[in-house]
Parts: C-alpha cells; structure tokens; sequence
C-alpha cells in the first residue's frame, strides 16, 4: 500500500506549476509566431446604427484570386467580436510605413478610435482609412471558428492600392523597409539613387549628354533617409521606398552606389519622366552599370520577382529578395 501511494503521489501535478508551464508554452509560440515578419492593418465596420468600429491585426492573409478572398482573425475576447461576426462586412485597411501611430490608437482601448482620423465610409458600409497603402472593401463570406479565435473570410468587393511602402511589424516592434534597408549603407561617399516606378514605366531623367538617367543624390550628413525625401520632393512627393534594389562599390571612382526600389500612386511627375524600358538601348543609358540593373528591373517586374545586386560596378551577385 505504501508503494502504490509513493507512485501514485509522484504523478501528481502541482496546479500551480502546471499553469506556469502553460503561460511560458504560451509566450514561447507568441514568440515563435512573432518571428514571421507581418505587414500592419486596421479591420473596420460599423454598427447597424453607423458607429465605425476597427483594431489593429497583423493576422492578415490573401486566400484567392477567383472568387477574390482574403482573412483576418479576431479574438473571441475582444469587445468587437459580436459586431464583426455578425455585421456582414468589414474591410482590410494595410498601413502605410508613416502610420505607426495609427496603428497604436487602434491597438489601445479607447472610447473612440476613429477620433482625428481621416475616413470615409465605403459602399459597403466599412470605414476606409485616409493615407493607407491599400484598402479592400469586403462582404463576410464566412466566419469560421478557430480556438480562441474566429476567422472573418471576406469577399472583395472593391479594392485600391495607392503604392505606399508598407508597415512593417516583427518579433513585436515596427520596422520600414527603407529604414532597415539603409543600414546596408557604408563608406564616406554614397549616391543615392531611386528606381520610381508606376506600372510598367520607371521615372527616369536626361544627363547632360542627353542619357537616361536615375533621380540621384550624394548623401550628407543627414543620412540615407533625408537623402530620399529629397529626391522624392523633387521629382514625385507621393513616391515612396520600399527596399534597396542594388548595392555596389565602384571601384574606379570609390563611390558606394546604393539604389532604392520606390513606388508611386500616379505618373505626375514634378521632374523627370516616366518611361518605358522596352525598346530603350543599353547604350542611350548613362553608363553600363545603370543600364544592366534597369534591364534585370524590367525583367523581374514582369515576374513581380526581385532580387538585391551586391558587389561592384562590373560583378556581383542577386540574391532573391521578395515575390
């Protein structure tokens, strides 16, 4: 008897430290999931009595093309979670990289969110929200239970991309592609140059001999960042950094070559102009090394599969960045 109850008491689980096991299992996979790098959104809707309600989720998915589908979780703790499974409609609102504070109202309690923003309500009854880099207009196609958890599966009913770089979110703090790009950055000579691209066209400008050319800039003191805030008053204010594209040494002049991948929301260019790369010759280009990155842009763009050059003006490697 007295074995039986040795064995039977060394099995027994203290409640206490099992819950504390629970909770580090617990931060742990918050932890493990935080180590997928995330874009930012807002997730609104409205009452039936029109009050806009959102929170801050970087739980987004796309799910299909055909019919166009997307999700986005919800915790079933959360004081919106009765309107959102059951308004009908919600949409996607992806954060712009200048908007971290935007994103911290909506991940705080407060009485009203949507106090000094700029929204507008949408067809389908949703706040869209001023600024960002896209927004998707959606109808519920399904609320699927998921733990503690639902997932709200919409149906896109109307879209817009404005061309904004993205905010970035990992391992629980915000990042910017373009910040986190710049520290690839060294040496004390940089030109700065940004491919400002719309479409199938990429903002180029005319050199002195009559050559296409890139917006460029040596960087002062002021960094990487200012640098490209003036390129981009310049030629397009509403352009924006996504990532550096190409990073070279030129070995003859000494300078560090550092090119930024930027986007736009329209081809109103201030200087400059628009242009497609079809057609154009290797040697109507500045120099060759311009000419080589441009050419493997129009190629990669047709894919919407990019890659980062690192090395000098004549070789190196591209290393796959994104799809």
């Amino acid at each position: 008897m007295s074995q039986t109850t040795s064995e039977t008491t060394s099995q027994v689980v203290n409640p206490a430290t099992s819950l504390d096991i629970a909770k580090q299992k617990a931060r742990e996979l918050r932890d493990a999931f935080g180590a997928f790098m995330t874009g930012v959104t807002i997730v609104t809707t409205a009452s039936d009595d029109g009050k806009p309600l959102g929170f801050t989720a970087n739980s987004f998915s796309s799910v299909s093309l055909d019919p166009a589908l997307l999700l986005v979780s919800i915790a079933k703790t959360s004081s919106n979670y009765a309107t959102f499974s059951n308004t009908g409609h919600f949409a996607i609102n992806i954060l712009a990289e200048n908007q971290k504070d935007l994103s911290n109202t909506f991940a705080r309690p407060s009485e009203d969110r949507f106090a000094n923003v700029n929204w507008q309500l949408s067809e389908h009854r949703n706040p869209l929200l001023g600024e960002v880099s896209a927004w998707f207009d959606c109808t519920t196609h399904a609320v699927i239970d998921a733990g503690d958890h639902a997932l709200l599966v919409g149906k896109v009913e109307a879209f817009h991309s404005a061309g904004f770089a993205g905010l970035g979110y990992y391992r629980g703090g915000y990042f910017t592609p373009a910040k986190v790009s710049a520290e690839v950055i060294a040496g004390p000579k940089v030109i700065v140059s940004a491919i400002i691209a719309r479409d199938d066209k990429v903002l180029l400008t005319r050199t002195a001999d009559n050559k296409w050319s890139l917006p460029s800039k040596e960087i002062g003191k002021e960094g990487a960042d200012k640098a490209l805030a003036e390129l981009f008053a310049k030629y397009q204010p509403d352009a924006s950094a996504s990532f550096i594209y190409s990073a070279y040494n030129n070995t003859e002049t000494h300078y560090q070559y550092i090119s930024f991948l930027c986007s736009a929301p329209d081809e109103a260019a201030v200087a400059g102009e628009f242009v497609s790369l079809e057609g154009i010759e290797a040697s109507e280009f500045q120099d060759g090394a311009l000419a080589s990155m441009l050419q493997r842009y129009r190629k990669e763009s047709q894919l919407k599969s990019y890659g980062m050059y690192y090395g000098d003006h004549s070789n190196g490697t591209v290393r796959p960045l994104l799809s």
